[in-house]
């Protein structure tokens, strides 16, 4: 009976084999146009895909230009103002050799050096102040201590060494001082 059961199933699969073959041509050429869309979309994704990749890289590339270029050439408009400064220092230069008077080349300096410590401040840098300041150990540096006169004086700044500077807020240079205990 079992045979007769599987002989029977496997007509019964032949005749649903052949139904679905003689409908079949309509629904392959479906799938398979169906497929081809589908073919076509991965190929016009994959294509995308790469043309992005590569229009990034080329973007990375381009940027990693201009921040070298922009690198090498940050500091030039600071060096061009400082030209005419450089142009005075020349002038004082060639006139401390042949004056006769002291006291004007000393005017002339200070005047050069009036210039330069705006131009410093035109550009964001500004000294930090450290005359009968409290130390900070944020904005100074001690080179040494010395002892205080006065309770007044303790933890107070006593002498700078050297100026310190901030440039737009930022320390760049600390000052050096001798801080009272």
């Amino acid at each position: 009976m079992k045979k007769e059961k599987t002989k029977t199933e496997k007509i019964e699969n032949e005749e649903v084999l052949q139904e679905n073959s003689e409908t079949n041509p309509q629904e392959q050429h479906e799938k398979e146009c169906d497929t081809a869309e589908l073919e076509k979309k991965v190929v016009d994704l994959n294509d995308k895909n790469l043309r992005l990749m590569a229009e990034f890289d080329n973007y990375r590339k381009r940027t990693m230009k201009e921040r070298s270029e922009l690198i090498k050439t940050a500091g030039e408009d600071i060096f061009k103002n400082m030209l005419p400064l450089m142009d005075d220092f020349d002038r004082a230069l060639a006139a401390m050799e042949t004056a006769q008077d002291v006291e004007s080349v000393k005017q002339g300096v200070q005047l050069i050096y009036d210039k330069f410590i705006a131009f410093l401040l035109r550009n964001g840098v500004k000294e930090i102040p450290t005359e009968n300041e409290p130390f900070d150990v944020d904005l100074h540096e001690a080179v040494t201590t010395f002892p205080a006169s006065n309770d007044e004086m303790k933890g107070k700044i006593m002498d700078c060494i050297s100026k310190g500077y901030t440039l737009n807020d930022k320390v760049i240079r600390y000052p050096k001082v001798v801080v009272c205990e």
